[in-house]
């Protein structure tokens, strides 16, 4: 029996039957507006009340069409569903139900079972190429994949965040079916997968929306990409709702994470947006809603968001891994061990005090937060990607240390997310890139190389000039992963340890953590840190960190069975000392064995 879904927008084109399809568009600043179907003559649509214009025309699936919104502008559809020729071309009338699902009643997997794969859909070859890693990644010990933004974006090549059509799936990647394909093989191997939605901005190429609905925008607050967009009104509300449930009930993923949400003003907006999704979402169905916040707002994680991602563990890490100080990680410098100890111990570092950066108040209380709340990770695509030269840990770091370091990130409490490429210790870059018109990409090219004129690196002009340039296609050249790598000794050993570790954290952390709280963490030396956490079935779970060049005494409260160690060959597993790049996690039957 063949099994079909579909969410009925409000906007867009919607199949009335084989024949027919019905079109919505909300232009508020039109008086008139004509639908023009390729091959058909071009056709008026009735205005409705609120700015809306609509019309039922004889077409189906396949039909490519534009709305004449002036006499010498024809735009695609703000709510298109594919964009076969890219941003300026026509949109595509799909049909929901020529896709027949194999595994409908997959439910999803619950949140303490997660550890997330971060993958650029471009660089692995689109979703066919995504789909044919899907056996790897489920051997590797990962649950989930999290696909960077698919919404249509200029040229083929780009982050995803530069997206003007939320929509419609990237076309350089394949027909919007080949996605379903790929969520519906995840599933049937037992991986949910979630997708980065970006509801701040919109791209500067191919957003036409100013020319019929000024009113989406807000002209008294600018963000870093433009002007906000209104979240006051309510058919900008409607539109993204829809979109979050268009991706989660027609497409099936499993959950969305939500960019950059400082970015949206409308506050109100963003805490009801979970309980709207939560009214529409199948019963006994599992779906995660994730936000990235550099506000780190803890009231949105109680308003219903599942985990937010913990820029403050990395950014720790980092500077712990590296010595770096300059830009965000200045914040850090001054002590990273006790900001790493406050991460482990209540979920933020920053709770409300002063940035040393900013000088501004930053975050909100998160103690009473359970750690899966937040999801941590030593890399990422902006950690790796706003690098001027996109370089990896694997080159920055000693690699006796990072092994430290992953012991700690992928067994302690708080969700893990691997970045493509890191679990074999890829060394090649992940660069910025884009496909713009030249004339853009001239702009984004000098204003990137700008942008890096306050890193002591890059304060000559000669040096900002080896700075790839973002719009250049040896630039996405230079990010495609080298598979044939993997096979390499030194490449293998390392994913065989991140292989390890996470069927360790499969067997021992995934089935105690419902219920799992933080007992508390400690400085312990000047580069080191302790933190416990009593988990779901009232085991103790203990780490002992020390990323310094010194031992330094290992605490008497780190005790029980040792799960992993990283420690110089020869030293004892129980001496009381904790040599310099090493971790020791042990589990115990109580706080006080």
């Amino acid at each position: 029996m063949s099994v079909h879904f579909h969410y009925c927008r409000h906007a867009g084109a919607t199949l009335v039957d084989e024949g027919h399809t019905r079109f919505r568009l909300w232009a508020p600043s039109c008086s008139t507006v004509a639908l023009e179907v390729e091959g058909h003559a071009p056709a008026p649509m009735a205005a409705r009340k609120g700015g809306w214009f609509e019309c039922v025309y004889p077409c189906g699936a396949g039909a490519r069409y534009r709305y004449r919104i002036s006499p010498d502008l024809a735009v695609p559809d703000p709510a298109s569903c594919y964009q076969p020729d890219d941003v300026h071309g026509p949109s595509e009338v799909m049909d929901p139900a020529k896709y027949d699902w194999q595994y409908p009643r997959w439910a999803g997997r619950p949140w303490h079972e997660t550890v997330i794969y971060e993958v650029h859909v471009g660089l692995m070859g689109g979703y066919g190429g995504v789909a044919r890693e899907l056996p790897r990644l489920v051997a590797l010990g990962i649950t989930a994949i999290e696909l960077m933004p698919l919404s249509e974006i200029p040229g083929g090549r780009n982050w995803g965040y530069d997206g003007v059509l939320p929509f419609a799936p990237e076309s350089a990647h394949g027909h919007p079916d080949e996605l379903k394909d790929l969520i519906d093989r995840a599933h049937g191997l037992g991986l949910m997968v979630f997708l980065d939605v970006v509801y701040n901005h919109f791209g500067p190429d191919g957003n036409y929306l100013a020319a019929y609905a000024a009113p989406f925008f807000r002209t008294d607050q600018p963000t870093p990409w433009g002007a906000a967009i209104d979240f006051r009104r309510d058919a900008v509300q409607t539109f993204f709702v829809d979109n979050a449930l268009y991706w989660l009930m027609e497409f099936r993923f499993d959950g969305l994470r939500l960019d950059a949400v400082q970015a949206i003003t409308e506050r109100a907006w963003l805490v009801e947006l979970p309980a709207r999704i939560r009214a529409h979402v199948e019963p006994g169905r599992h779906v995660h809603l994730m936000v990235e916040n550099e506000n780190n707002d803890a009231g949105l994680l109680r308003a219903g968001y599942r985990a937010q991602w913990n820029d403050d563990a990395h950014n720790a890490l980092h500077v712990l891994l590296t010595g770096e100080d300059e830009s965000y990680y200045g914040n850090f410098v001054p002590d990273p061990a006790s900001a790493l100890a406050r991460v482990l111990a209540e979920g933020f570092a920053f709770q409300g005090e002063i940035s040393p950066v900013s000088h501004t108040p930053r975050g909100s209380p998160s103690a009473d937060l359970a750690p899966d709340h937040f999801i941590i990770f030593l890399q990422n695509h902006d950690q790796i990607g706003n690098r001027a030269l996109g370089e990896r840990l694997s080159v920055l770091a000693a690699p006796q240390a990072l092994c430290a370091a992953y012991g700690l990130v992928l067994l302690c409490p708080q969700i893990p997310l691997v970045f493509m490429g890191e679990e074999w210790g890829s060394c090649q870059p992940f660069l910025f890139f884009t496909s713009h018109t030249p004339e853009l990409g001239q702009i984004v090219r000098e204003g990137r190389r700008k942008e890096f004129a306050g890193f002591s690196h890059f304060a000559s002009e000669e040096k900002r000039h080896l700075i790839p340039d973002p719009n250049a296609p040896e630039t996405f050249a230079a990010s495609q992963l080298r598979v044939a790598e993997r096979e390499a000794r030194p490449h293998a050993q390392w994913m065989a340890m991140i292989q390890g570790l996470l069927a360790l954290r499969h067997a021992e952390i995934m089935p105690r953590l419902p219920g799992a709280r933080a007992i508390g963490a400690q400085v312990i030396g000047a580069r080191a840190v302790m933190a416990r956490w009593r988990m779901g079935d009232g085991m103790v779970l203990g780490m002992a960190l020390n990323l310094g060049s010194t031992p330094v005494e290992r605490p008497d409260t780190l005790r029980g069975r040792c799960l992993h160690a990283v420690l110089p060959q020869g030293t004892d597993l129980f001496c009381t000392m904790l040599p310099p790049d090493s971790v020791v996690v042990c589990l115990a039957e109580t706080a006080d064995e």
